[in-house]
């Protein structure tokens, strides 16, 4: 046969070591029935028009083969998806592994993740999962011995009181946001975003078919979101108000007062509900002290808080973050995990249960690594504070510097262009300084 779709067989059937070919008034066409001779030298090619046959001299048979016209695809993607913006956190960070993966030594700061190796005794857990057999599909919702774990963290240290049954254990705590957004968004609500921001909430928004608010912040202010300018912001379609400190990308930390002026504007929009994003909890400079935004009064019932594994206790490959929330809400959130991937790693949940145990707030391990972050911090603020043009707001917590190089815009750089804002700036540096 040719590559034609062939649309009709015609001749005599004929078993033996010629073409077997069934034609029209046979029963059955059976593709299984039809067999070719290693030796085809009798058939003949004849064209005639938009057909094709292919003769057999031998047998008088003809096969009668029609060319089709090629059928393009369609390439067109849903409105969702194209709705999204590509991460450039990701795409900066696919250009540095690619310098790497050639051989260009690059200092690589582009993704949010420490330095340093999983802490030993996690590492451990994790093997020795592997080794006694705990390999299989867990709960949906994660194990019952590591949500309890976190019931107890939750409680310890963050003074909020939770059950197994209001805990979603997920691939990270980037899969448990954006199943909250997509578990209480309609499309139309609104989400609502201080800024500077982590690239992915706008792009969680838009995947529920909200709408993102951003609420722009000033580093005179150390980034940290005005309640007026909040409360102004709030409509009818006001759904969802992320926060997170210490802040993905300035490090600032919300101090308690600040953070009970904003509940008291939550509290009078019964549809506002919080997502409070705490995954940098544990990575703080005192004297800043956390607060979780649920144990502030009325807003347990409010606060859906996300936290993980990956930043404290530096496991950003094991992939497991959480959620804990309202039964109501909680059970939304894991019907969509149930639809989308299902439980998480059995060996990353054995493993997050040893860094459960490794003390308050991730004990010596954890201690040891923000040490490090502090000295590194420190350095850094004293260093860019030396640079004309450079402004900073020193970060309280988490692990990134966001510093204001807009002075620098516009400047032509040889070889290069025009450093025209922050992506390109970026680049730049990657380009020229392998950083």
């Amino acid at each position: 046969m040719t590559a034609a779709s062939s649309s009709s067989l015609l001749g005599s059937s004929r078993i033996g070591s010629r073409p077997t070919i069934s034609g029209p008034h046979s029963d059955s066409l059976n593709p299984s029935s039809i067999s070719f001779s290693s030796t085809l030298q009798g058939l003949s090619l004849r064209s005639s028009g938009s057909k094709r046959q292919l003769y057999s001299r031998g047998t008088g048979s003809v096969v009668i083969a029609q060319n089709m016209d090629r059928v393009e695809v369609d390439l067109s993607l849903s409105p969702r998806v194209n709705s999204v913006k590509p991460s450039k956190t990701v795409a900066i960070t696919d250009q540095a592994t690619a310098l790497v993966q050639a051989g260009v030594p690059v200092i690589r700061l582009a993704a949010g993740e420490p330095d340093f190796d999983t802490p030993a005794p996690i590492a451990e857990a994790g093997i020795n999962a592997i080794r006694e057999g705990h390999t299989r599909y867990t709960p949906n919702a994660g194990t019952m011995e590591l949500r309890s774990a976190i019931c107890h963290k939750l409680k310890e240290e963050n003074g909020l009181s939770y059950t197994p049954d209001q805990i979603v254990v997920s691939n990270g705590a980037k899969q448990s946001i954006v199943q909250a957004v997509l578990a209480v968004c309609s499309p139309g609500d609104e989400v609502l975003i201080p800024a500077p921001y982590w690239v992915s909430y706008p792009e969680m928004a838009r995947m529920a078919d909200a709408t993102p608010v951003i609420l722009p912040t000033s580093i005179s202010e150390d980034f940290l979101l005005d309640p007026k300018l909040l409360e102004s912001k709030l409509t009818e379609k006001s759904r969802l108000l992320i926060l997170c400190s210490p802040s993905n990308p300035t490090g600032s930390v919300y101090p308690r007062k600040l953070l009970e002026e904003i509940a008291e504007i939550v509290a009078r929009h019964p549809r506002l509900l919080v997502i409070s994003d705490e995954i940098y909890e544990h990575i703080i400079y005192a004297p800043a002290t956390h607060t979780s935004f649920a144990s502030l009064p009325g807003m347990w019932d409010r606060t859906l808080t996300v936290n993980g594994f990956s930043k404290a206790f530096a496991m950003t490959g094991w992939r497991l973050g959480y959620i804990a929330g309202p039964k109501h809400f909680i059970s939304a959130c894991n019907k969509l995990q149930s639809q989308f991937t299902s439980g998480a790693s059995s060996i990353s949940q054995k493993a997050a249960v040893a860094a459960l145990g490794l003390g308050y707030a991730g004990g010596e391990a954890v201690a040891t690594m923000l040490k490090a972050f502090r000295e590194r911090r420190d350095f850094l603020v004293k260093s860019f504070g030396e640079i004309d043009g450079v402004k900073i707001s020193e970060p309280r917590g988490a692990f990134y510097l966001f510093i204001d190089l807009s002075s620098y815009y516009g400047v032509e750089v040889d070889g290069f262009g025009t450093v025209n804002n922050s992506e390109s700036l970026c680049r730049y540096l990657l380009d020229k300084s392998q950083i």
